[in-house]
């Protein structure tokens, strides 16, 4: 046999890895093991009366869905505006603002009738004014003819410091009794979602994926620079602003079921990165999606059923997420 037709002793039993297989085959076994942590999640450790624990686990599960899909999605497309992989809407101060249009409700209305009002309108006004705020200070951020990318990250964590210390002095300002309610609403839980409001957050999460899988052409072409999507016949502005507004939507949906979640999307997309080869939206949108999914639901499989940890999943995953950050930071990804 020719040398050039031996083949390598260390290739001869090599197993294919995930991150050299094609997309499809990532999205693929990726769906298959998301199918199986939302099996075992709701049937692991079954016992009671199944009328009430099926029922409470199905709606956790849910809103674990929904938070997966929306802080992925969410950041995924904003990073694609932003071309830099270390932006996230977080980051950039989009929870804080989130915390201050719940506090001023609050402090206007009192924390009272902020908790007692009915989920769907609480809901719709909550997404309605961040929405509404978000667009009038980040659209120039990102639409602007020039702009530093550095100098972007330094105004939207400036605004997330402005964000949080005006919500901190109106909490101050507040009675200890009704800043306890709000409190409550700021550490919401994936064991305290309204089944009503999961419904509502699935049909904007649902929408907003269908925004985000019919534009994964022209986000493709966005992350090629504006000046490139410029010259190839994109409307730059009007497509980033819409981007914009699913994004503050998704994340307004986000913070809404379960609190805020920082670093999150930063680890599922780094991750998804890291998967997919190419970088193509076509890929990227479901495999950010359901890394999510497993993250959450096998995180906190784990941490429940194998473990009996009674730990927060979110903590943890703020901590890998951050760890991330500072990674990236030091690594040089801000260019």
């Amino acid at each position: 046999m020719s040398p050039s037709r031996r083949r390598d002793p260390s290739r001869r039993h090599r197993l294919p890895r995930l991150h050299e297989a094609s997309p499809a085959v990532v999205v693929c076994v990726l769906a298959a093991a998301a199918l199986a942590a939302v099996v075992l999640f709701m049937t692991l450790d079954l016992r009671g009366n199944l009328g009430y624990v099926l029922p409470r686990r199905a709606v956790k599960v849910g809103a674990m869905l929904l938070v997966a899909a929306a802080v992925g999605l969410s950041t995924l497309m904003f990073q694609t505006v932003t071309a830099n992989r270390i932006l996230t809407p977080s980051i950039m101060g989009f929870d804080a603002l989130y915390l201050l249009v719940q506090t001023s409700l609050a402090f206007t209305l009192g924390a009272s009738a902020v908790a007692t009002a009915p989920p769907v309108a609480k809901f719709c006004v909550e997404v309605g004014l961040m929405v509404l705020f978000s667009m009038l200070l980040y659209r120039w951020l990102f639409t602007g003819g020039t702009g530093s990318l550095h100098l972007m990250l330094l105004v939207g964590i400036v605004l997330g410091t402005l964000f949080r210390g005006a919500s901190s002095l109106l909490q101050r300002l507040m009675d200890p009794s009704e800043y306890i309610i709000l409190q409550d609403l700021f550490f919401a839980s994936f064991n305290q979602v309204e089944p009503v409001l999961l419904g509502v957050s699935a049909l904007v999460v649902c929408a907003a994926g269908v925004f985000a899988w019919r534009l994964r052409h022209v986000l493709d072409v966005l992350a090629l620079g504006r000046e490139t999507a410029v010259n190839l016949g994109v409307d730059h502005r009007r497509t980033v602003t819409w981007v914009l507004v699913a994004c503050s939507v998704l994340v307004a949906v986000s913070t809404a079921l379960v609190g805020p979640v920082t670093f999150f999307g930063l680890l599922v997309v780094h991750l998804g990165y890291q998967l997919c080869r190419g970088y193509s939206h076509r890929w990227l949108l479901p495999i950010v999606a359901l890394l999510g999914a497993l993250t959450l639901i096998g995180g906190q499989l784990v941490l429940e059923r194998v473990f009996g940890f009674d730990t927060a999943l979110s903590v943890i995953i703020e901590f890998a997420g951050g760890l991330l950050f500072l990674f990236l930071l030091l690594k040089g990804s801000l260019k």
